[in-house]
């Protein structure tokens, strides 16, 4: 067995679970009651603990609770303390919602909060209730709370493949996953099926569309399914978080997760074989490649293949790594007990060089509970460049350290014709050398030292060499130093003839202690470059992740991006933002990309998937494509052109970039959101001035316009002659416009500051429209008019003056952009829910793309015009037309001029009163006032 416990364990890794103890420890603890559907019996559960915990002293606050008009769950809420629900006002109507400040005043214990993926009203401090929860959480409020599988947002595509429908409402796995229990409330179809039909889920016409749609055998066999799977995987991470606390070592079997063995000699088959059987089993898996100092020293052609098969396993599904260590089966059992994985599948080793035990033994002796799983191998032997360079290592390693696939032993000439550039002759050489160098020093002091301190200083050559050069040179340099020590300083002389049989002995103990110290130098040198370049990727990610701490603007994330990439990878790294439209173009002054390269890297963007060199998108293209997805959106794409494009095969450098992508692209977010709440903050205080200097000239103005208006309807009273009586009306008629753009104003003002109380009524659509053509006739007197108002047209509750003024506006409005003999008409017709009204006439219509721009402040159709107005009346309309809880839209009329189309809600009016307003109504048009 595995010997972990005399392993030093991480203090950096003791020290984060201790401060993620004391954090958790100061927040409340989330319960969640989890469900395949409505009507498990989650809030029945949640309740009936609840009281559980009342009889035992303690006392529970009920937040809000949903029982849906079932019965035996609302009686489990009698005895309970329930906090009073928030009344919300919303678009004309009253909602309750959850009171979080008054639950956060009284600080209970334990509080019961029911749905948790609910969206609440408009206008409450969070969107989402899991946010009203997290807040509890933080004030160190315990949480009880119920959702089902649907809701969750990993699943949330899933289910609504299953069953066709998409539910809107999510809660982040995150929440799940940190939740501090999870209480699986599990009922079979069958059980669930016979409770709607009970009336117990949901009651009368409801129950039947649900039997007919969402709740049918099928689909809730399948969610049953993915709630139990997904409860097994949540159990499974504490499993893991227990045994890391508690540092258990034996192995537990109580998951499914499969390890599939890369070794040097290949592994594809391995690599295959998992993934079939993972599938089969449904279960996750991992590849992992043990890199010990033998095989770091493999051609670079050899260790590519390796990581195209890491890299082929990570295309399949897998999670990969790169272990280091000098012992494969220690290395692969202590990964497999620390992530508590119970099979390991390897290559079926050769049935050369029995003698040598394969690592299947060694690892069942390591780990005694490991099962592991056999893979036949392909056949075929390594590729011809592809055995371990050198006889002594290829003998020694690759039936040592490869996981069982096959033995690679390359040919004595293909080991001569390697031995230039793969052995690294130089080093050999200056071995060779220092052993020389050693044997020249000794000679003189061989009638002054003893024969055994010579000796020293040979196996002193010996580690130095080894700590330097590694341990191929330092083999060289053991035997030179014994062969040159027998025949320079061992009776008799300048001859490896020995006189005395204990040299014999010395010669022994020499080279294995040659052997030993350069083995132990070489793996020190080896632990000492991992440690290095781990603690050089740490530092990268530190020193990036501060740097971009403080900064503000797009600008110095490019800059930083580029500058740490660029020396963390030895590539070229370019930075492509997106514009307005989600065009990317290059950010900074970087030399310009390749009109098809940039078209792999709006792919990538559009995607979000990595593209490219070394993806399976397009790899034959010269550069990396990276996708910088940040929580919200994709914030832009990195383009890598690295020196070396191997390096982006191997796992640990891939998920360091990705590390990279993920804090640019947040910090990319970060500073949009910034721009965003600065244009907003400035926006904001921009529009409250202009409100405030609106309202205050409005209200300055109206006095002396009144009296205008009044002397010059005086004036045009009088008797005055022809031409003095032109005047005076025209004065009355500007003077009454001057008055009307004030009022406008006035008006504009005082319904963005919330002054304005709608006066609800039910009313006539036909009643509010006469009233509205009345008023304009004069202005609409050059204009034909057309009515469509069908009989049968239901009442609205709604403002009638605030109505009349948005249909005076239109009427208005379309009078002003037709030339006169167009025809106006006015319609209202019935669609859906709502009452549909229009305004249309057959003039030149919209200009193109205005049909939004129109309904803004000081917005005009014609830029420069000669047309009076200041462009405030279709934003009227807009406001009183979205207070009522409605909307307003332009479109090209039928005719070909514009059409202005308003919305209102329709709703179910009172009875005796809509019989009475229908009977006035026939009355009127009876006698012929209609």
């Amino acid at each position: 067995m595995l010997p972990i416990d005399s392993e030093r364990p991480d203090p950096d890794a003791l020290l984060a679970r201790v401060q993620a103890g004391e954090r958790q420890a100061a927040r409340g603890r989330l319960r969640i009651y989890f469900g395949a559907s409505a009507g498990a019996g989650k809030t029945y559960a949640m309740l009936g603990a609840a009281r559980q915990l009342q009889a035992q002293g303690e006392r529970p606050l009920v937040g809000i609770v949903e029982t849906h008009g079932r019965a035996d769950t609302a009686a489990l809420l009698d005895g309970l303390d329930v906090l009073p629900l928030k009344t919300v006002a919303w678009r004309g109507k009253s909602l309750t919602e959850f009171d979080l400040d008054a639950a956060l005043a009284r600080r209970p214990a334990l509080i019961l909060v029911d749905e948790l993926a609910h969206s609440n009203a408009p206008g409450a401090r969070h969107p989402k209730r899991w946010q009203d929860v997290e807040e509890l959480l933080d004030a160190g409020i315990d949480v009880f709370t119920t959702v089902n599988v649907q809701h969750l947002e990993s699943l949330n595509d899933v289910v609504g493949g299953i069953t066709g429908i998409r539910v809107a409402e999510t809660v982040p796995d995150t929440v799940f996953d940190r939740a501090a229990e999870v209480v699986l409330v599990d009922v079979p179809a069958d059980v669930l099926l016979d409770r709607l039909k009970d009336g117990k889920v949901y009651a009368g016409e409801q129950a039947g569309r649900a039997a007919r749609h969402f709740f049918r055998k099928g689909n809730l066999i399948a969610l049953r399914e993915l709630a139990l799977r997904r409860t097994a995987d949540r159990v499974g991470g504490d499993v893991r978080d227990y045994r890391v606390e508690q540092s258990i070592s034996p192995l537990w079997k109580s998951g499914v997760a499969l390890l599939a063995c890369v070794g040097p000699a290949g592994g594809e088959a391995v690599v295959r074989s998992t993934a079939r059987l993972a599938t089969q089993l449904n279960a996750d898996w991992q590849a992992v490649y043990v890199e010990t100092p033998v095989l770091q020293r493999l051609p670079a052609d050899h260790r590519e293949r390796i990581l195209q098969t890491l890299k082929l396993a990570q295309d399949l599904g897998a999670t990969t790594a790169v272990l280091a260590g000098d012992d494969i089966g220690a290395a692969i059992a202590r990964h497999a007990l620390e992530r508590n994985i119970a099979k390991a599948v390897l290559g079926r080793p050769s049935g050369h060089w029995s003698w040598r035990q394969p690592l299947l033994r060694r690892l069942a002796a390591r780990a005694p509970a490991l099962d592991l799983v056999e893979v036949a191998s392909t056949g075929k032997s390594c590729p011809k460049n592809g055995g371990v360079a050198g006889v002594s290592r290829s003998l020694a390693s690759c039936r040592r350290s490869d996981a069982g696939l096959q033995a690679c032993i390359p040919s004595v000439p293909q080991f001569l014709s390697k031995f230039p550039g793969g052995l690294r002759w130089w080093r050999y050489a200056l071995a060779a050398l220092a052993t020389g160098v050693v044997a020249a020093v000794g000679l003189p002091l061989a009638g002054v030292l003893d024969i055994t301190n010579i000796a020293m200083l040979f196996l002193l050559a010996v580690l130095l060499v080894a700590f330097r050069l590694g341990r191929g040179p330092a083999l060289l340099s053991s035997v030179v130093g014994v062969a040159a020590f027998d025949y320079l300083f061992v009776q008799p002389t300048f001859s490896f003839a020995v006189s005395d049989f204990q040299y014999l002995v010395t010669f022994a103990v020499m080279l294995l202690v040659g052997l030993v110290t350069s083995h132990l130098a070489s793996h020190l040198r080896f632990q000492a470059r991992v440690a290095s370049h781990r603690a050089e990727r740490s530092q990268a990610l530190y020193e990036y992740a501060r740097d971009l701490t403080g900064v503000l603007q797009t600008e110095q994330v490019v800059d930083i991006t580029r500058r740490t990439l660029a020396g963390a990878f030895r590539a070229d790294v370019t930075l492509l933002l997106p514009d307005a439209d989600g065009r990317l173009a290059e950010a900074g002054d970087k030399p310009g990309i390749a009109a098809p390269e940039m078209a792999i890297a709006q792919w990538a963007f559009d995607h979000a998937e990595a593209a490219g060199m070394g993806t399976g998108t397009l790899p034959s293209s010269p550069l990396f494509y990276l996708p910088l997805k940040a929580p919200m959106r994709t914030r832009g794409v990195l383009a890598i052109a690295p020196a070396e494009p191997r390096w982006l095969l191997i796992p640990e450098q891939r998920r360091q970039l990705d590390t990279f992508a993920a804090l640019a692209a947040i910090t990319l977010e970060r500073v949009h959101y910034i721009d965003v709440a600065q244009g907003a903050l400035v926006q904001m205080e921009s529009e409250r001035l202009r409100n405030s200097l609106l309202a205050a000239l409005s209200h300055d103005l109206r006095t002396p316009l009144t009296s205008l208006v009044g002397m010059a309807e005086s004036l045009a009273r009088s008797p005055l002659a022809p031409v003095q009586l032109e005047l005076a009306r025209a004065l009355q008629e500007e003077s009454v416009r001057m008055s009307t753009l004030v009022t406008n104003l006035l008006d504009m003002a005082r319904i963005e500051s919330g002054a304005v109380r709608l006066n609800l009524q039910w009313q006539a659509i036909e009643e509010t429209a006469g009233s509205a053509l009345r008023a304009c006739r004069v202005l609409l007197a050059a204009h034909r008019v057309a009515t469509r108002l069908p009989s049968d047209l239901p009442l609205v509750r709604y403002d009638a003056v605030l109505v009349e003024r948005v249909l005076a506006n239109l009427l208005e409005n379309a009078v002003k952009y037709t030339p006169a003999g167009s025809t106006i008409t006015l319609s209202a017709r019935r669609a859906g829910a709502m009452l549909e009204v229009t305004v249309a006439d057959n003039g030149p219509g919209l200009p193109a793309g205005q049909e939004k721009a129109i309904f803004e402040k000081f917005t005009r159709g014609e830029r420069e015009s000669a047309k009076p107005g200041v462009g405030l009346g279709l934003a009227i309309c807009r406001a009183i037309v979205e207070a009522h809880g409605g909307a307003i839209a332009a479109r090209r009329a039928e005719e070909g001029g514009a059409a202005l189309v308003f919305t209102l809600p329709l709703g179910e009016p009172p009875r005796c009163r809509r019989k009475a307003n229908d009977r006035q109504i026939d009355a009127d048009r009876a006698a012929g006032r209609g």
